[in-house]
């Protein structure tokens, strides 16, 4: 039987770098000796994808797009993410529950129970480790300026973004262990070299 795979996550609010490091980190895992997969959320699966462009595009009531989440996130573990890890892949997911702690809990006022009652109730696993890309929100509305046209959580107020980075903190909080905040205003050279040591402590404890 194979050794199940360790399951990493990448967080933060658009902008922050997260997806910035996401390909060299795959790379550095395979480099290791390890099958990884690379997924998102909201998304990984056809239906995913479908209620991704729903969610990012379409007005809709704050227990709608929270629902919708979580619709998608379990198609996503139970067809993708689950069977990876049984089979001994490692699998890097842009984004997963904490997202939606911090985006709907935080940003959109829910709270955390909420959230909470429904991570339970489609059985969601804690990563094994997650990173927390964290910027100041100027900067990060910079990058986001230069980049695209905004889906409808990029076009939210400071306001919204702040309450984001604060239920993200609360996270941290919550999982010292496991959430580790890498400042993302640092260069790239610097935020890799973070990266890097912790990936090898990770790799070690896998070993």
């Amino acid at each position: 039987m194979s050794k199940r795979g360790r399951f990493i996550t990448l967080e933060g609010v658009d902008g922050a770098g997260k997806s910035t490091h996401a390909g060299w980190l795959v790379e550095a895992i395979r480099a290791a000796g390890h099958a990884v997969l690379a997924t998102r959320e909201p998304g990984g699966t056809p239906i995913g994808e479908k209620l991704r462009e729903l969610v990012l595009h379409e007005p809709m009531r704050l227990e709608t797009e929270t629902l919708i989440m979580f619709a998608a996130r379990c198609e996503h573990l139970r067809t993708v993410i689950e069977p990876a890890l049984a089979g001994g892949q490692w699998v890097v997911c842009d984004r997963f529950t904490d997202a939606s702690y911090a985006y709907q809990g935080g940003g959109r006022e829910l709270g955390a129970a909420p959230v909470a009652a429904l991570e339970a109730w489609i059985g969601a696993p804690q990563p094994d480790r997650t990173w927390l890309f964290d910027v100041p929100l100027e900067v990060a509305r910079a990058r986001l300026a230069a980049s695209r046209d905004p889906d409808r959580f990029e076009r939210e107020q400071g306001a919204f973004f702040e309450r984001v980075r604060a239920a993200y903190h609360a996270r941290v909080q919550a999982h010292p262990r496991r959430v580790r905040v890498i400042d993302g205003s640092q260069s790239l050279d610097a935020v890799r070299a973070l990266l890097e040591a912790d990936l090898d402590e990770l790799l070690a404890s896998a070993a």
